[in-house]
């Protein structure tokens, strides 16, 4: 005789009352099996959206997630091992250049990722743009091959966390996706199962993130590190701006491209001060440095002296890829046409809306629609203009990287939103803040 009923569990969540431990594994585990149908777990996921989670309750629905498959052990890589998770975001290629950085500082990186789906990039797709480069890593692989050049970048293996992939694709058709717990244990079983010791999470608010605002962007960090420590890893949380476009490059090709260059410290100046706000976390919460400040500094010396640069020629290589694509950039795929989008009025942008330009990039191939979605690694948008900017009448205020098989329809359509993105007025405008704010280890707002 099952221990619960359904049904009950279901009226309990739907009255505002917090599920046990027991209760949340049960749920799980029988949806997993096959023994709880879709149509009663539709109902438990909505009855979460309407009356939420507990901290307590988010923790138990995670721990009875990561549960439903394998876990990965890191523990034959010597040291601790820091995992950095970003919520998505439009030219988000903190991970190409974070991950060769932050283990050149002699921190192990194991950094399981995923595909783009929308107008958010994905970083699997940015690093298979490097000819030769191989994501489709076993544990024993990934393990190795951080253990000889101290990090690697691979997709996430199929057992873990098969509960997530079940839980996710029904919320999807279910219009429960943005759910706060349920996103939060979506990504936190991922996160725990994948092994690292602490966390660094980069919490995206903005037009360009699927959160929008700022209040629901900080709870879920508070949810997440809440979680992550109560798990027993030593979490943080960054709140950041995603507005606008992080960087200039939008599109997987592009971004690589941008990658190297921000590792030769050439790169944008948003993208680079990101990456090492976020890598001094990671330091920090490795024992390396005794503050996050300490470890933004050790990082800033890595770039410059060209260290960093050399850790992902070792990564590409030692993922099978063409190396010299660091030195040569113009190996990388490139598209036939660049066509400029052409501000109609001078004056100073105040407003650049990061999803309608991922839009834009999608239309011109660079993202997908649906999972089986094939994309086109050469094409996307260099943002010319960001909010701040002076822009004369004429000015390009972005670049299309075109394939010369895309449509005239796809170009016209690409344009039209990136001219519906920028605001342009009169008056000057202040560049946006980066970092929005923190939840550090003790839950605070910092």
């Amino acid at each position: 005789m099952d221990k619960f009923r359904t049904y009950d569990l279901i009226l309990k969540k739907r009255n505002g009352s917090a599920l046990s431990k027991d209760e949340l594994e049960y749920l799980v585990e029988g949806y997993v099996q096959g023994a709880i149908p879709d149509y009663q777990v539709s109902a438990l996921a909505m009855a979460v959206y309407f009356r939420g989670m507990s901290e307590e309750e988010a923790l138990f629905l995670t721990e009875a997630m990561i549960n439903s498959g394998e876990t990965i052990s890191l523990k034959a890589i010597p040291g601790i091992k820091v995992d950095k998770h970003s919520t998505g975001g439009v030219g988000d290629t903190t991970t190409l250049v974070l991950a060769p950085l932050v283990a050149a500082a002699g921190i192990p990186v194991v950094k399981l990722s995923g595909r783009g789906l929308g107008h958010t990039g994905g970083t699997l797709d940015k690093l298979e743009s490097i000819p030769g480069f191989q994501t489709d890593l076993s544990v024993e692989e990934l393990i190795r091959a951080v253990k000889q050049v101290g990090v690697a970048v691979a997709g996430q293996t199929k057992s873990l966390v098969p509960a997530d992939k079940m839980f996710y694709a029904l919320r999807d058709v279910t219009a429960t996706v943005d759910s706060i717990p349920l996103i939060a244990a979506s990504i936190m079983s991922k996160k725990l199962a994948a092994g690292a010791d602490s966390l660094v999470l980069d919490v995206k608010c903005g037009s360009g993130a699927f959160l929008k605002k700022y209040e629901q962007a900080y709870n879920l960090a508070c949810l997440m590190s809440g979680i992550g420590n109560g798990a027993g890893r030593d979490t943080v949380a960054l709140i950041t701006n995603m507005e606008q476009p992080l960087g200039r490059a939008v599109g997987n090709a592009l971004e690589v491209e941008e990658a190297i260059l921000t590792l030769r410290g050439e790169g944008p100046a948003d993208l680079e001060e990101l990456c090492l706000v976020l890598g001094g976390w990671m330091l920090c919460l490795a024992g390396k440095t005794s503050d996050p400040e300490a470890g933004k500094a050790l990082l800033e010396k890595l770039l410059a002296n060209g260290t960093a640069l050399k850790k992902f020629q070792q990564l590409i290589e030692n993922q099978y890829g063409d190396s010299t694509v660091t030195e040569d950039i113009s190996l990388l795929p490139r598209a036939e046409k660049k066509v400029p989008v052409q501000a109609v009025k001078g004056g100073y942008v105040n407003r650049l809306e990061a999803g309608l330009v991922g839009m834009a990039a999608n239309a011109l191939g660079a993202g997908r629609e649906t999972k089986d979605s094939k994309i086109e690694p050469a094409v996307g948008i260099t943002v010319e203009k960001k909010i701040g900017d002076r822009v004369g009448s004429g000015d390009a205020l972005a670049v299309m990287h075109v394939k010369s098989k895309t449509s005239a329809e796809h170009i016209y359509l690409a344009k039209k939103k990136i001219l519906s993105a920028y605001g342009i007025e009169d008056k000057p405008c202040m560049k946006p803040r980066l970092v929005l704010g923190l939840v550090d280890r003790k839950g605070r707002q910092v």
